[in-house]
Formats: structure tokens, sequence, C-alpha cells
């Protein structure tokens, strides 16, 4: 039961039909493959023009929250350039579609971001295509589970923290040149970076750096103009979770050890996005906004 963002709804009983199945998917997995259809508010989000005329890179805007934050930008007005992997571009080419019927520019941008000389090409050619650069949304993520700490190899810790972290921290830095008063930078962490599960030790380590990162990084830019905060979403259904994010056979329960009692869709994340890039939150800095569907936080 997908509803807009404005509507007066209950929000324990909204998703009531969404029952997941325990499906896995190899790699970085697939909007395109989801057996049980993730809500990106494609069918429903409603935009206002408050981000109209602003220009946004978005890291992982190919699906889930990423693809979700894309076509609210577009409906508010935004222009928006998308990074995702080469893998990913049927779930790319989806987004960029959606941006478009929007009546936006829609900018597709496929590489790896664990690459530091792509992570700076990659704003380079945003800010190219899109004629500048206001809104910056470190998204993309790397989330594997494992049981055990010695099945993580030095390969995959290194992987997961060059995704989560030397990722967001290359592509901030180049931004920066480009970025003037009233720009935002926005960066997704987590409810493991406050609660952290057993089995996702390396992912929920990035995502305590990625709240500190923001709020160090925050008090040194507002004085320029320059907003930066964080999104930290609790078990939100998208492919990663389908991906290794999560036990496969967990999948069908994990949204309820949430009070609310079920999976959070990718659709009730853009609004937060879309109010913390807007001069609606222009006195909101180095703040973490929980979606999380009621996990209590510090």
């Amino acid at each position: 039961m997908a509803t807009d963002q404005y509507a007066f709804t209950n929000p324990a009983e909204m998703y009531s039909d969404f029952e997941p199945s325990a499906q896995y998917q190899e790699g970085a997995g697939l909007d395109a493959n989801l057996r049980d259809k993730a809500d990106l508010g494609e069918d429903t989000y409603r935009g206002t023009g408050r981000l109209e005329g602003r220009k946004a890179l978005i890291t992982g805007g190919d699906s889930g929250i990423g693809g979700a934050v894309a076509i609210a930008y577009a409906r508010e007005g935004a222009d928006v350039a998308i990074s995702y992997l080469p893998e990913e571009e049927e779930d790319a080419q989806r987004i960029v579609s959606l941006i478009e019927a929007a009546g936006r520019t829609a900018v597709a941008l496929p590489g790896d971001i664990t690459d530091a000389a792509f992570s700076r090409e990659l704003v380079a050619t945003a800010v190219e295509k899109l004629g500048g650069l206001d809104i910056l949304i470190n998204n993309a993520g790397k989330q594997q589970f494992h049981e055990d700490i010695l099945e993580i190899s030095d390969d995959e810790f290194d992987a997961t923290f060059k995704t989560n972290i030397y990722a967001m921290f290359w592509i901030t830095k180049a931004a920066l040149a480009h970025l003037k008063p009233g720009s935002t930078i926005i960066n997704t962490s987590s409810i493991q970076g406050y609660s952290p599960a057993p089995h996702l030790v390396d992912y929920a380590t990035t995502k305590a750096a990625i709240n500190t990162f923001s709020k160090a990084l925050a008090q040194q830019l507002a004085p320029k103009g320059i907003r930066v905060n964080v999104v930290a979403p609790g078990p939100i259904w998208t492919p990663l979770q389908t991906a290794g994010g999560q036990p496969t056979d967990q999948l069908p329960d994990a949204g309820s050890q949430t009070p609310l009692g079920r999976w959070g869709q990718p659709a009730e994340l853009a609004p937060a996005y879309v109010f913390l890039a807007s001069g609606e939150s222009s006195y909101v800095v180095g703040e973490t906004l929980n979606v999380n569907g009621g996990m209590p936080t510090p």
C-alpha cells in the first residue's frame, strides 16, 4: 500500500501487504531483479518546487534509497547526476527515464568509486554536464554480512572502507571546489552506526565513521555557508539487502525489530533528503536525521 508523502496515514499499517521473501542476488543486486519490488516513490512522490534549479550528484543513485532520492529531487525541480556500477545499467536507465519524465536533466555516470581517480573524475563530469553542482549526496555503500570476523578478508574489509569512507572523502574533496554558499552535502549513515549488528562489524564501523566525519566537516564548512548533514536509515528494503547485506533466511522478518514492525521503503527516505537539501533546513547543520521506524539512538 503506497501513498504519497502528504497523505494522512497510519505508519504502522503502511505497506501492510508487503511480505518479502528470502531472495539472494549475486553481485551488487538490482532493483529490476527484486522479486518483491521496493517502492521508490515513482508512482506517488509529489514535488512542489522545493529544489527548483538545483544541481545534484547522487552516488548509488540507480536504485534503492539513491534512486528514490533522484526521483524526488527531479520532481522538486533539480537536475540530477547519478553514479553507479556498470553492472547496474538497467536500474540506472530506469531512474534516468524517470528524471527526464519530470522534465529535468539526467546524467548517468557508471564506474567504480573505490577508484580514487574515477571518484574525482565523477565530480568533474557531473559539474560539466549539469553546469554546476550545489547538492552532493554520498549514498553508495557496500554491506556484506559475516557471522564471524575471521570470515572477513583483508581485501573485503578494504573494499568496504573504500566504498563507504574513502570514496566519500575523495568525492567530497573534489566537490568542494565547486560548492558555493548555500550548497549542501548529505551523507548516508545507518542505524548500524549506533546499534551495530554482530554480523555487520565492518559495515557498522564505517557507518559510525560517516557520522563522525560529517559532524566534524559540518563545523568546518558552516562558516563558508555549506551545510553538511546525515541521514541514518534503519532496515530499508533495497537490492543491497538481497545481495548479502543480510542473511538471506532473515530477510522476511528483518523489519519486525522496529517499533513500527516492518521494513521501511526507499520512498520513505526521500523526503528527509529533500528537507536537508532545501532552504527549509537552513539552520540544520551537523545533524543526523534517523529514519528507522522508531529504533532508539543516542
